[in-house]
């Protein structure tokens, strides 16, 4: 196989450096040292047989960090009779991009070999060099595979989106996680066994649950924590939880106010107040807030949802809401929090109605769509002579002037007389609400 001409992968280079972070030199080298995305690469499956085959489509791989999309790449480096050129979207540019398919298409004149450029971190590359990509995807100059940790619906093309064929790499269990942490600390060759490291049961739990699925988090922190203990007398190291805790003193929260985990948690949080789960609620909030989450962006969510999903149901959610807001306006962060967490707490264990967003949606219907007629004449206000020579205002009817302050009179116009938008619910004080609307109107709102 032919050298890249630009950012060689290590294991081109014919051996792995001990300088190289434990991590990268740990990197499966075949699909039998791959753990994890069994759905990907397990025997038999089609992305597997393709690549083995050497007939891969041009593919995007998507996943969380560490889950193992450029380590894919490296296995189709080593297997593919293909030429394979490796570019980071990070430092690579337009001019980087040219001189590559320039050398595919020379490749291809002359050997009759085809190239596979590999584009790492795809978001990162812009519209325009995007679309410098584009024409040799299509015309088949060269095979693309572009990795992500943002969901490619937002962050790439749809041009390229639809020419490509999208992998999902799902975050990597905590038993592989387990599984890749100790191949690391018994290997001699590349790993960190002669070091002769022993850890605890629950100092590796803690690097395992710490790690949040991210592998090369997990082995470059067990790397970290072996290189700073000390040797006993018997030349091997012992990790302890306190060492653990030390070197991996945050978790690695999956969460990007911008990229799909923001709508993803949003959504959960959204629908476990729907489903009036205190719980679930509270913890989506914790993900969201402990993640950096803007916490002005949760309440406008909350002051929405009072009146969406609960409503008329309880009519002080919505007031509960926007007093949550302005708590944490007065307060601050990271005071605020409890504030949002009982506003959360407050709407999960509401009563739900739905019965205002509906009403109002057919109101929306109603005024795009039908003939705006105008206020009929007992309703308009006669300010002026000639409004009440026009007889603006006559035949109207003062409710208070009639019998609990109520009287039937036609408020709609003409065409939509009798139409009935508000329909309460049975939940909470809607009960109360819909019995005074049937004492007032009956079963439907009659003729007047």
């Amino acid at each position: 196989m032919q050298k890249m001409p630009l950012f060689e992968l290590p294991e081109e280079k014919g051996d792995v450096s001990l300088d190289m972070p434990l991590a990268a030199r740990m990197r499966p080298r075949s699909f039998d040292e791959f753990i994890g995305q069994e759905h990907l690469v397990a025997s038999g499956r089609v992305f597997r047989s393709c690549i083995e085959s050497d007939k891969l489509p041009s593919i995007i791989l998507w996943g969380p960090p560490g889950s193992g999309k450029t380590t894919l790449s490296h296995i189709i480096a080593s297997i593919t009779s293909s030429h394979f050129s490796s570019l980071s979207a990070v430092s690579a540019g337009v001019a980087d991009l040219r001189r590559t398919i320039d050398e595919a298409r020379k490749r291809m004149k002359f050997s009759h070999q085809r190239t596979i450029l590999f584009v790492d971190e795809i978001h990162r590359f812009n519209k325009a060099q995007q679309d410098a990509v584009l024409p040799f995807v299509e015309d088949g100059t060269i095979t693309f595979i572009g990795a992500t940790t943002e969901n490619p619906s937002f962050e790439v093309i749809a041009p390229l989106l639809s020419r490509c064929r999208t992998f999902r790499l799902n975050m990597l269990s905590e038993k592989a996680v387990r599984e890749i942490v100790e191949m690391a600390r018994v290997d001699m060759e590349r790993g960190i066994g002669k070091l002769k490291v022993n850890i605890s049961e629950e100092a590796l739990h803690h690097l395992v649950a710490m790690s949040n699925g991210d592998a090369r988090m997990a082995l470059n922190a067990l790397e970290m924590t072996a290189a700073a203990t000390t040797a006993n007398s018997n030349g091997g190291r012992y990790i302890e939880l306190p060492a653990i805790e030390e070197t991996l003193q945050h978790r690695a929260l999956l969460y990007d106010k911008k990229g799909e985990e923001h709508y993803n948690l949003i959504s959960a949080l959204h629908k476990s107040l729907r489903g009036s789960d205190a719980d679930a609620s509270l913890y989506w909030l914790g993900r969201m807030l402990e993640g950096g989450e803007d916490p002005f962006y949760i309440i406008r969510r909350l002051v929405r949802f009072a009146s969406e999903d609960v409503g008329m149901a309880d009519p002080q959610a919505l007031t509960i809401a926007v007093a949550g807001q302005q708590a944490v306006h007065f307060i601050g962060m990271p005071e605020g929090k409890l504030a949002i967490a009982q506003v959360v707490v407050y709407l999960a264990t509401a009563p739900k109605s739905n019965s205002v967003y509906k009403a109002y949606s057919n109101v929306e219907e109603d005024v795009k769509h039908s003939y705006n007629e105008p206020a009929p004449l007992h309703l308009r206000n006669p300010v002026t002579g000639l409004m009440r020579q026009m007889e603006y205002g006559k035949g109207y009817k003062y409710a208070h002037d009639y019998a609990n302050h109520f009287v039937k009179q036609q408020n709609l116009p003409d065409s939509l007389q009798g139409k009935r938008y508000y329909s309460p619910s049975n939940q909470g004080y809607e009960r109360e609400i819909a019995d005074r609307i049937k004492r007032w109107w009956g079963e439907n709102k009659p003729q007047p």
